[in-house]
């Protein structure tokens, strides 16, 4: 577990932008991720597709069994998966929630988008040591999953889950 929270750990230094690293004009960086030239919506069919919260013990059965095996990232899921932790109080995470809405949508079946809210699921905010929301981490089917830290544009998750998520598994 020690050498998971140290890889983690450095994976969220290497990669941080907190929260606090979000100043500025909040509704301009809103109004630009909301209006992306994705037509995310035209590429999906009538059904709502929507990302799937995870609780403690959802995550155990879905993701990733820390409790029996801690030494070792074994990820259960049958495609990819994206996991956004975040807090309703956030305000860079009520930016990337439309986000993962979308993304959701886009990759329906090919990557699973889930959210972990991190004041209801302390443990495993603190398994993660997340420290500064919001961060999503990337799992491959294969190795070890990648922890981005701060909100992004809509483009910069769909090059992350085309590039490192899709690729590999149309490698295969």
């Amino acid at each position: 577990m020690k050498k998971l929270g140290f890889i983690l750990l450095a994976s969220l230094l290497i990669t941080s932008y907190s929260c606090n690293n979000l100043k500025g004009s909040q509704e301009e960086a809103s109004t630009r991720l909301t209006s992306g030239g994705d037509n995310v919506s035209e590429q999906t069919s009538d059904q709502e597709v929507e990302p799937e919260y995870l609780t403690y013990e959802t995550f155990l059965e879905n993701v990733w069994d820390f409790e029996s095996n801690p030494q070792e990232w074994v990820y259960k899921g049958d495609v990819p998966c994206v996991i956004d932790f975040y807090a309703d109080w956030c305000r860079p995470c009520k930016m990337v929630a439309p986000i993962m809405n979308d993304l959701a949508k886009k990759y329906n079946g090919k990557v699973k988008i889930y959210k972990i809210n991190t004041d209801k699921e302390k443990r495993l905010a603190q398994a993660f040591q997340i420290r500064s929301i919001p961060a999503v981490l990337f799992s491959p089917m294969e190795g070890r999953p990648v922890m981005q830290v701060g909100a992004m544009q809509k483009d910069q998750y769909i090059k992350i889950i085309e590039e490192n998520l899709l690729s590999n598994t149309t490698a295969k």
